[in-house]
């Protein structure tokens, strides 16, 4: 877990990595725009009517939370989100500078794709998060999404959807959240990976009082 010293230094080294980014937006020219606002939007799946609402705060170069993705993800999204009981929303805490252009390139996706795309780079953590050039498999893993280049630079070089990741990310800190994964279900925070039956002990009860 993240805490003291150690979280505040973490979150300057985000600033400044944020700041690099910004630099090139200045010196950039992309040869198309984004929508930041619509890629800003919250990011939910499930029923909106769901008696269960449930907040991801998750990095996306993190090991933990692709642990969940992997382990836990589906057979969660089985029993609880598509018969209804619980709705997920995922909110991006990245780590790290390749988080954060991760959670930007997967911002650029249009409705459900988004979800689909973050399994992907779950899935393929190990390989993207640690390749030499981690920006250009990004690129290769948007191209799969329906993400050409021209959105991609776009997407990298958007000041403000940096500050707007940035921004829940902030918020969320000063909520409580400090390490990822971290879960938000009835007001309670939980830090960390869960498995499906831990996730049941929270939520049936919850179920039981709707």
């Amino acid at each position: 877990m993240l805490m003291g010293e150690k979280f505040l230094s973490l979150y300057r080294h985000i600033r400044r990595v944020a700041a690099v980014v910004m630099l090139a937006v200045l010196t950039a020219t992309p040869a198309v725009a984004i929508d930041a606002k619509a890629a800003l939007k919250e990011r939910a799946i499930g029923d909106p009517a769901a008696p269960v609402t449930m907040i991801e705060y998750a990095s996306l170069t993190c090991p933990h939370c692709a642990s969940f993705h992997k382990d836990t993800y589906k057979a969660f999204k089985e029993r609880y989100i598509d018969s209804g009981k619980v709705r997920l929303i995922y909110r991006d805490f990245p780590l790290d500078g390749v988080a954060l252009r991760a959670a930007m390139m997967a911002r650029c996706t249009i409705g459900q794709r988004y979800f689909g795309l973050l399994q992907v780079l779950y899935q393929s953590q190990n390989k993207w998060a640690r390749a030499k050039d981690p920006v250009a498999e990004l690129a290769k893993i948007g191209r799969l999404a329906g993400i050409d280049q021209a959105t991609f630079d776009a997407c990298m070089t958007s000041e403000d959807l940096i500050n707007g990741i940035l921004k829940v990310r902030q918020k969320a800190a000063a909520d409580g959240v400090r390490s990822t994964p971290t879960f938000v279900i009835g007001e309670k925070i939980y830090p960390g990976s869960r498995s499906l039956e831990e996730f049941a002990e929270i939520i049936e009860p919850l179920l039981k009082d709707k």
